[in-house]
Order: structure tokens, then sequence, then C-alpha cells
């Protein structure tokens, strides 16, 4: 009996520790000033705020270094996305960079917006370059 309340106070405790934690909040993201972009307005939509053309991200800051995004926008959809820059100073900067920014383009490709999942392993650059490419397609609808 004694074991019995032993162990449900025991696992008790440890739920309640465990619903007390709070999740990882990673450091917010610094943004530069932003960049100049080459809007076009998109044929045919007279007075609409669907744009053609290509608009450039925030320089954001990571912690390991800077994140800047282009979209190339044909009548309101993401045609391609180019990396203008991505942290590189070290060959492990460079891997992770080499594997995740593929991956978040195809993404953001696929999605039509900046709302897209993380890759593991690159939670920076994929935050940088999901901050960058928001603030690109704001500029492409403003």
């Amino acid at each position: 009996m004694r074991r019995a309340v032993l162990v449900t106070g025991g696992a008790g405790a440890l739920i309640v520790t465990l619903l007390a934690l709070k999740p990882h909040q990673p450091p917010a993201l610094q943004t530069s000033s932003p960049a100049p972009s080459t809007p076009t307005p998109a044929s045919g939509t007279s007075g609409s705020s669907v744009r053609t053309g290509t608009f450039t991200g925030d320089a954001v800051q990571t912690r390991y270094g800077t994140v800047q995004i282009a979209v190339t926008l044909a009548k309101g959809r993401i045609t391609a996305v180019k990396v203008l820059r991505a942290p590189d100073e070290n060959g492990r900067d460079q891997q992770i960079a080499s594997y995740a920014l593929p991956r978040l383009t195809q993404e953001a490709l696929g999605a039509q917006s900046a709302h897209i999942d993380a890759v593991s392993g690159a939670s920076y650059t994929s935050q940088g370059y999901t901050q960058s490419l928001q603030s690109a397609l704001d500029r492409a609808h403003a």
C-alpha cells in the first residue's frame, strides 16, 4: 500500500513539473534596413494589389549570419525564390546552408507563402529565411 502511494505521488509530481516547463523560445531576430525592390504592376489588374516583379526582403541578422531573400511573383504567384545572402562564415555554415536553403525554397514554392516548416538542424537559418521572405511578400502586396 505504501508503494502505491509513493508511486502515485511521484508520478503526479512529475506530471506537474513537466506541465510547468515552458517551451524553448528562440531569440528574436533583428532586421536591417530594407533593400529596394523592383515591382511592376500586374497586367490587366488595374488598381489591384496583385503584383508582378521581383521583391527583395529584409536582410535578417541571425545568430550565425545574415539571410536575405528575393522573391519573383507573376500575377500574385511565387515563381522563384533567390537567396541573396546566407550564413557562410565557415564550413559548417556553408554545409547547413547548402542543405537547408534548397528545401526552404521548395517549401515556399509549394506553399506559395512564407508559412513553411523549418529545416531540422537549421533553425536560425530557417527563421531568417521565412522572415526575409515574408517581408518581400509584404512589399509585393503593398
